[in-house]
């Protein structure tokens, strides 16, 4: 039996963090770089344990590790009063990150991580939680239009010489209720 678990990270999480970032990220996202170097560049910048540890002190930002089997396989991040230009009003959050690692997606793991973030957008009494996912990502959008995130917008991101397409998802918190 596997026993998995979901826990609010610590700035000494950092390092896991950090690992985890790196290797989901080259799981889901590596094969798109043609130059090695803006990969490796962009593991130092988003996902050195110093810039993990900085993130995790903000009071703004709410991270997760998720478990199996005491086994880190898994992390979540949550930006709260992060407003968009695709949703009006205020008490907004963004869902920055859901990283599994490629053997334990079948668990379900991605959808114990959403859950936690939804009820912390909801006791932080944010009306909405936005996110970008990669156009191309048909298993993450497939994920969050099963879990009532709507299309709302598109934008760019470059990363070296690639030039990435986002959709912009969101999902009203109002109806929602918390555990």
């Amino acid at each position: 039996m596997q026993k998995i678990e979901v826990r609010k990270a610590k700035v000494s999480d950092a390092e896991i963090i950090a690992l985890l970032g790196r290797v989901t990220f080259t799981e889901t996202f590596g094969g798109l770089f043609r130059n090695i170097n803006d990969l490796h560049d962009y593991y130092n910048k988003t996902f050195s344990v110093q810039k993990i540890r900085k993130s995790l002190k903000k009071v703004n930002n709410v991270f997760w590790v998720a478990y199996v089997n005491e086994l880190p396989v898994g992390y979540a991040k949550l930006k709260l009063n992060s407003d968009s230009e695709f949703i009006e009003g205020k008490n907004t959050s963004q869902l920055q990150k859901i990283y599994v690692l490629k053997d334990f997606l079948a668990m379900k793991i991605g959808l114990k991580l959403q859950e936690n973030l939804i009820v912390e957008a909801k006791k932080n009494k944010s009306n909405n939680i936005w996110l970008s996912v990669l156009h191309s990502n048909t298993r993450a959008i497939n994920f969050y239009k099963k879990n009532n995130f709507t299309e709302i917008g598109n934008h760019n991101f470059q990363i070296g010489i690639e030039n990435f397409e986002f959709i912009v998802m969101s999902k009203k918190l109002s109806t929602f209720i918390c555990k």
